[in-house]
């Protein structure tokens, strides 16, 4: 069998209803097409709603608690083995471009990173980096979101080639320093929201620099080696800020947020119903790096639309770099030997059950993620499937779509013959959130009914039957009638948690 090439396209916290096929209020052409040619999955689930977690899950195939990079600011150690790696020892070459969040933006004496200021914005340094790293023989990375103030890396180096010099006006000033200019479009936190279009112009955004370098990595080595490229695109992460001509593209009055529903809090453990305070305490987690989304979740109305219209408009600008790089595949003839996976690292909250962008609140808009499979004469086309899915499983199924075994350490499990219209392969997920090492540190285990979701200290917790509650608004955990209920999934969630411990040495022998 000829190893196929190996292409997969991330977002950044991305709702899973964002896709134009099923969600007439929003424009995906090129993911549509994605879907028409190939197999979207409705369950799919991220291992841990923060970024650097699950973005390390799915470079190693294991999970937060394994691979030790628990939350974001922390650093994935950089002797792990990596699916690059893995690949590129099999005649693979292997390329990262866009936003990797491997490591965390302050570098100390004992875990270096790269991935942090001064490094992000010394240019010098990045025109000689390019790998390897991670396993990957060739990186292109930025680590920003919109004006964040840590952009540099190889965007910056690419805008001055662009003839941008004055790039640095776009965006926010490495803290410190005073004598920067303020950007272009200002902050509001915590929503930065922004009532103008960004003034950067699209034909000089990370967006259209990451389509772009992709196609020209594709070009590179198209025909010549296999492949493996991980495209990872920084949007639709907050905060909202695009240029035109999507900035304007949908009308905040068209859009349709999410709402809280008065009472539905009343039976959730008590970290939710402060989100409905002005000014909530969250001091009794007793600790000093609070988690995101420890804070008051009270919004207008109004900015939400125009939040959501700008988050539209990131997802559909994104969706016409998507297009370059399928375009790009089928102008070089290699589509039929390219497998394409697309997915994101989390979900996002855009108003669902009172809630923004994300935090210690296991719903489905956080948890659950889109995901699309397409290869030409391997994976069914126009089919969309039930079968469980995780991040963590990525891995070991590119592993096995190009007939290489799969590493004992890794704890997700191949999709691969599910993928190519077989059986589902998993009854249930879990997905970690270790995001506070104390509290909220929780788990939640997934599978095709309900969900359960267990917290490391008290007696809360939340359980939702999902088919007959798919809004979650329903949580049966104290109902005594559902004692049996709640005892059978925490026997469940337990063994999956047994049967996913890894095995780096297989026994060989008596003694």
């Amino acid at each position: 069998m000829t190893q196929p090439n190996i292409l997969l396209i991330t977002t950044d916290q991305q709702h899973y209803s964002t896709l134009g096929l099923n969600n007439a209020d929003i424009e995906t052409p090129n993911l549509d097409r994605l879907c028409s040619e190939g197999t979207r999955f409705d369950r799919a689930y991220c291992p841990s709603p923060v970024c650097t977690p699950s973005r390390a899950s799915i470079l190693t195939g294991q999970m937060p608690s394994q691979h030790g990079a628990w939350t974001i600011g922390v650093k994935l150690d950089e002797d792990i083995t990596t699916i690059g790696e893995l690949l590129h020892d099999s005649g693979y070459v292997s390329g990262l471009i866009g936003k990797a969040h491997f490591q965390p933006l302050v570098s100390t004496r004992f875990h270096k990173s790269i991935e942090c200021q001064p490094t992000l914005r010394d240019l010098d340094f990045w025109a000689c980096f390019e790998g390897p790293w991670y396993g990957f023989d060739h990186v292109e990375m930025s680590r920003n979101h919109a004006d964040e103030s840590h952009v540099g890396q190889h965007y910056a180096l690419w805008l001055e080639e662009k003839g941008c010099t004055n790039w640095r006006d776009y965006f926010q000033p490495v803290p410190g320093d005073h004598a920067a200019k303020a950007p272009k479009v200002g902050v509001d936190p915590p929503q930065h929201d922004r009532f103008a279009a960004w003034e950067l112009p699209d034909h000089l955004h990370y967006t259209t620099w990451t389509g772009e370098r992709s196609a020209a990595f594709i070009e590179r080595y198209a025909g010549k080696t296999p492949f493996f490229l991980w495209t990872s695109f920084h949007d639709p992460h907050p905060p909202y800020a695009v240029p035109e001509p999507w900035a304007s593209m949908y009308d905040p009055d068209d859009m349709k947020p999410g709402a809280f529903k008065p009472g539905e809090f009343d039976a959730m453990p008590p970290h939710f119903a402060k989100t409905r305070e002005i000014d909530p305490d969250f001091a009794d987690w007793h600790d000093p790096q609070p988690a995101h989304g420890c804070h008051s979740h009270l919004h207008d109305v109004d900015q939400l639309r125009r939040n959501m219209a700008k988050y539209y408009g990131m997802v559909s600008f994104l969706d016409r770099e998507v297009g370059r790089i399928l375009d790009k595949l089928d102008a070089l003839g290699i589509t039929e030997n390219t497998l394409v996976v697309f997915t994101t690292d989390h979900g996002h909250f855009l108003g669902q059950h009172g809630l923004i962008a994300k935090g210690p609140f296991h719903y489905e808009d956080l948890l659950r993620i889109p995901f699309i499979v397409r290869q030409k004469g391997r994976i069914p086309v126009g089919q969309t499937s039930q079968a469980l899915q995780s991040l963590v499983d990525l891995a070991p199924s590119f592993l096995d779509a190009a007939g290489l075994p799969i590493p004992g350490a890794m704890q997700g499990v191949s999709q691969w013959p599910c993928w190519q219209g077989g059986d589902s392969v998993r009854e249930g997920v879990i997905c970690e959130n270790r995001h506070n090492p104390v509290a909220p540190h929780a788990m939640s285990y997934v599978n095709h009914q309900h969900k359960i979701t267990l917290y490391r200290t008290g007696e809360d917790g939340e359980l939702f039957d999902l088919c007959a509650d798919p809004d979650e608004v329903k949580n049966l955990w104290y109902r005594p009638e559902c004692l049996p209920l709640r005892d059978a999934m925490l026997r469940e969630m337990m063994q999956a948690v047994l049967a996913s411990e890894p095995i780096r040495n297989p026994r060989q022998a008596v003694a």
